[in-house]
């Protein structure tokens, strides 16, 4: 039942139980230490008048002679009540009492061990004599030789300190009750405010709200980052994990440390515009939005929504696009060659039908363009023929090696390269030009890839920045969609332990060389 108890009561509950055990702690440790100043300040006392009396002349050589008593008990009783003890107790070198505080004690030996100050040490403590407990002091008194001849013993009463122990109590209980007072008032006013400050939620509600929160957050089809004022990572759910590839605990880490560098640029700019963004090999559209409490700003949140498929799915298309209005216009052509032959035969004219039947036999085979033999993967003989075919229609010529070897890699990263980099020579070259490709594998275990244009070509100065995710020498209209294949080309050689650069082309224009790792190599590597 106890959780079911509002937390502000909790609280207070908790609160005033830790003031009230500090204050008892603190309540009984000066008791104690006023017990100590107070026995210490007996025992000073009583040592001095201890001392004094064992000291005096009177007393010394009272106790040579054969009946000290009488000389020595009038001057005890004197020197106890000028000094408020309990008693002072002149005894022999045997033990027997020559003072008291009750005459008929006198001549008695004493009920407590003589033995300490009769051995000529001083003797401090508490014991239980004829007048009941006591706090006492016993010293040894010596004869003009230095001999030990008795002992002087002077004590005060256990209850009598307990008595002077009482009269402090109740100013001490007064600031005690003080205290615990302030302690009650402020508990309850912290209690108070951080009820308000969860905004007056139990912990089960709040509980609820974030498992009910994490299950969203995490649950979400889009990446989410949040980052705070200082620029630590505040939360990353799974997508976003997955999206960036970040794994281990990151939260409460700089997001300098453990974000890639485009997304810590969209961090830092901050626009709510929706950008295109590089991380690793994935295309992400990305959103930077203000994170306010009270109109104050306490961080940025960041919205990534994977783009990788639908680019795969757009090129795909265009594509397919570019085949169907191939296919159209070489059907619209057949159809009207049909046409000449059919009205030179009607015509009867055989020969000219035979002549112009074979001038047109060439144009007709567009699907068979040949390849070089060596390039034995299906995927990349595949990607030639469709991009010779499309690339056709434009009037752009791709001169395939002859020497050109491929033989089948088991991944789609081959395709991914040639595909982005003929593709970048078709759009710099434009339309009545020249592209020659060339395939390549060393016995080393190395893969090269080879595509160059006759188009303007990349000065030396920028060719550094054209494998930067985002770089583009073309125009863009709205969210920029381009200079990112030049880059995911870059980060697939990265990743195949190879390497992507450019160069000036014997054709007059750009020559794009990447270098990939074959797969058995970078076995061997590891």
């Amino acid at each position: 039942m106890v959780h079911r108890i509002p937390l502000r009561f909790q609280l207070v509950a908790l609160q005033l139980a830790i003031v009230l055990a500090v204050l008892t702690a603190v309540g009984v440790v000066t008791i104690r230490m006023q017990e100590q100043q107070l026995r210490d300040a007996y025992k000073g006392r009583l040592i001095g008048v201890a001392e004094s009396v064992a000291r005096l002349p009177s007393v010394v050589n009272a106790l040579g002679t054969p009946h000290p008593s009488p000389t020595i008990q009038p001057i005890a009783e004197v020197i106890r009540q000028a000094s408020n003890v309990t008693y002072v107790v002149v005894t022999d070198r045997n033990g027997v009492r020559q003072s008291h505080p009750n005459p008929a004690e006198i001549g008695r030996p004493v009920s407590t061990d003589p033995s300490v100050p009769l051995s000529g040490e001083i003797y401090v403590g508490t014991q239980t004599g004829t007048l009941g407990e006591s706090w006492r002091v016993k010293v040894p008194v010596f004869d003009g030789a230095g001999a030990v001849i008795g002992s002087a013993s002077v004590g005060v009463l256990e209850s009598t300190l307990a008595e002077d122990l009482y009269e402090d109590l109740p100013q001490l209980f007064g600031w005690l009750l003080g205290a615990a007072l302030l302690g009650s008032l402020g508990a309850m006013y912290i209690s108070k405010l951080v009820w308000r400050r969860i905004y007056k939620l139990e912990p089960e509600d709040i509980a609820a709200l974030l498992e009910t929160r994490d299950a969203m957050l995490h649950g979400l089809g889009e990446g989410l980052v949040a980052v705070d004022a200082d620029g630590k990572v505040a939360l990353v759910n799974d997508e976003a994990r997955r999206l960036l590839g970040v794994g281990g605990e990151v939260t409460g880490q700089p997001a300098s440390e453990c974000l890639e560098p485009g997304i810590r640029a969209m961090l830092t700019a901050g626009t709510a515009a929706e950008e295109l963004v590089l991380s690793g090999e994935r295309i992400l559209l990305g959103k930077v939005n203000a994170a306010t409490v009270d109109g104050r700003e306490v961080g940025k949140v960041l919205i990534l929504r994977d783009r990788t498929e639908l680019h795969t799915i757009l090129r795909d298309r265009d594509g397919a696009l570019d085949v169907t209005q191939a296919l159209r216009a070489q059907a619209h052509e057949f159809a009207n060659k049909l046409h000449v032959i059919s009205g030179l035969l009607e015509l009867g004219e055989h020969a000219k039908a035979v002549e112009f039947l074979g001038r047109s036999h060439s144009d007709a085979a567009f699907v068979n363009r040949p390849l070089a033999a060596g390039i034995t993967d299906h995927d990349v003989r595949a990607l030639l023929i469709a991009k010779s075919t499309v690339c056709a229609e434009r009037g752009v010529e791709i001169l395939v090696s002859p020497e050109s070897v491929c033989t089948p890699d088991g991944t789609g990263d081959v395709i991914t390269v040639l595909g982005n980099l003929i593709d970048n020579a078709v759009d710099a070259a434009g339309y009545d030009s020249t592209i020659g490709v060339r395939l390549e594998e060393t016995p080393d275990g190395r893969r090269t890839i080879t595509v160059e244009d006759d188009g303007p070509g990349v000065p030396e100065p920028e060719r550094a920045a054209v494998f930067e995710a985002g770089v583009t020498t073309k125009p863009t209209e709205g969210i920029n969609t381009r200079g990112f294949g030049l880059a995911l080309v870059h980060r697939v050689a990265l990743r195949r332990g190879g390497t992507a650069s450019v160069a000036s082309s014997r054709l007059g224009g750009a020559c794009f060389t990447v270098v990939l790792k074959t797969k058995e190599a970078e076995l061997q590597d590891q």
